[in-house]
This record gives C-alpha cells, sequence and structure tokens, in this order.
C-alpha cells in the first residue's frame, strides 16, 4: 500500500493540484490499515527515493502537496521546457507580489504584465489565456490566493502567494532575483530585506 500510494501521490502531483486525504483513501489505502503510518511511511519514502516532501498546506481540509527537496540553482525550477514558461511568468508575479508588500490588487497586477507585454483577455503564444492561467490554474495549484474586496464594484480582487508558494520558494530567492534583474543589492529594499531575512 505504502508503495501505491507513492505512485498515486507522483501522478497526483504531475498536475500541482493539492491532494486530498479523502482521495488518498478512497483511491488507495482504504480502510482497516491506519492511514497515519501509510501516509508516514510514504512521506519517508518520497523523501529518500525521490527528493520530495509531502506538506500537509491545509489542515482542516486534510490537503497535501509534494515539494522538491533537492538543493537546485537560484531560480530554477525542476520541470518540463513548456512549464519553465509558466513558471518563470510565475516567479515574476510573486516577486511583484512580495515587492508590493505581498498583496496586490488585481488592476495593479494586470497594469504590471501589460509593461511585459502580458494582457489580460489575449491569447498569449507561450501562456495562452493568462488571466485564466492566473485565476484558475496557479490558484488551484495553490501558487496564488484571490481574495474578492468587499464592496468594489467591478468587483476587485487581492493576489497573495498561496501555501504552495510559500512552501516552494522563499522570500530570500524571490528579493535576490529582484535585486539581480535591477543591478542593485538587496538591502536596498529594506524592509523586504528584513522581512526575506526573519
Amino acid at each position: 500500500q505504502v508503495s501505491e500510494l507513492v505512485q498515486f501521490l507522483l501522478v497526483k502531483d504531475q498536475k500541482k493540484i493539492p491532494i486530498k486525504r479523502a482521495d488518498m483513501l478512497k483511491n488507495v489505502i482504504g480502510s482497516g490499515i491506519p492511514y497515519s503510518e501509510v501516509i508516514n511511511r510514504a512521506g519517508r519514502t518520497l523523501q529518500q527515493v525521490f527528493g520530495l516532501q509531502l506538506v500537509e498546506i491545509d489542515r482542516k481540509r486534510h490537503t497535501y502537496i509534494l515539494i522538491n527537496n533537492l538543493p537546485r540553482a537560484e531560480g530554477q525550477y525542476l520541470c518540463r521546457d513548456k512549464e519553465k514558461e509558466k513558471m518563470g511568468l510565475l516567479l515574476v508575479i510573486l516577486s511583484f507580489i512580495f515587492m508590493k508588500g505581498n498583496s496586490v490588487r488585481d488592476g495593479a497586477l494586470w497594469e504590471f504584465l501589460n509593461l511585459l507585454r502580458v494582457y489580460p483577455g489575449k491569447q498569449h503564444r507561450v501562456f495562452g489565456d493568462v488571466r485564466k492561467l492566473l485565476t484558475e490554474e496557479f490558484t488551484r495549484q495553490k501558487y496564488l490566493e484571490i481574495t474578492p474586496i468587499p464592496l468594489t464594484d467591478p468587483p476587485e480582487f487581492n493576489y497573495q502567494w498561496g501555501p504552495r508558494a510559500e512552501n516552494e520558494t522563499s522570500k530570500k530567492d524571490v528579493l535576490n532575483f529582484v535585486a539581480k534583474i535591477q543591478g542593485k543589492d538587496p538591502t536596498f529594499w529594506a524592509s523586504q530585506y528584513s522581512e526575506a531575512e526573519a
């Protein structure tokens, strides 16, 4: 059952969609065997064999993700070529959110993306429908969290880092990325620097 669960988790993780405990119980574990024992042993196997860590990101809903624990060169994500561009865009978005105080309105985010010639509602040759990529794919994968701003008409939304982003990247890496692009020392941004170092 442990190896079945490991395979199940690896397959589920390819789409980067969080995995629910209910799905593990229904599809793999079943009843009769202590759930925590199977999941702990599967977690150890994932860690030792694949360098992946099984992380519970939502304790109420019992939702898990796999995080790559292998050391990686700065800013490099282990992913397929097609995914690399999306991850590059995601890193830029996460950087923007962090540098703007960890939360940005959708209007400000789209203004920023327009500067990069990435427009909502326009098909992008690499990313496809960018609005859909952000509001559906990146939120479903828990890289971004989008919350409605009350009493706005038309409705406005706040964008923040999701639990997968919090677990997969660090604010220090993001600040170093921004500093490298801007050709400045990370200490140039005092409040972000102290937050990244904390």
